[in-house]
């Protein structure tokens, strides 16, 4: 089981930990009575879902040896226009940094990821729609 524990901090400033024993600090912007002191929750969704599906790609490309010498998300996710302001759309682009590594490694640790093994993903498929890309750079 998993657990977390939020607390108010001041204003709309929290904390939040989970039961591995890490911390995050959440708030809200300015415009929104708080002082930007942390994530917005909806940050950590596309956060969470980065690092997810990350962990998945990596760990696929390097049982396939391939020479990854870098691996970067960029998450964009658009939201409802009405309340609760879900994700509707969500994009997230690979770009895998390496030498020699191949394309078809790379479509098969995305898909697998997207299809199969990030939890996080799959949450959020049932809110929206997900896209992805991938860019391979030669190091």
């Amino acid at each position: 089981m998993v657990e977390a524990k939020v607390t108010l901090v001041a204003n709309m400033h929290f904390s939040g930990s989970s039961s591995s024993g890490h911390m995050l600090a959440m708030d809200a912007d300015d415009g929104s009575g708080g002082q930007n002191k942390g994530f917005r929750p909806m940050e950590l969704l596309l956060v969470g879902f980065g690092g997810c599906s990350g962990m998945d790609v990596i760990s696929i490309l390097r049982k396939k040896r391939q020479n990854i010498t870098g691996l970067e998300m960029n998450v964009k996710g658009e939201k409802a226009d009405s309340y609760p302001h879900v994700y509707k759309e969500v994009h997230i682009e690979y770009v895998v940094k390496g030498k020699g590594v191949e394309k078809e490694a790379v479509e098969r640790a995305v898909n697998l990821s997207l299809e199969k093994y990030c939890s996080v993903g799959a949450t959020l498929a049932k809110a929206g729609k997900i896209t992805h890309s991938y860019r391979i750079i030669e190091d």
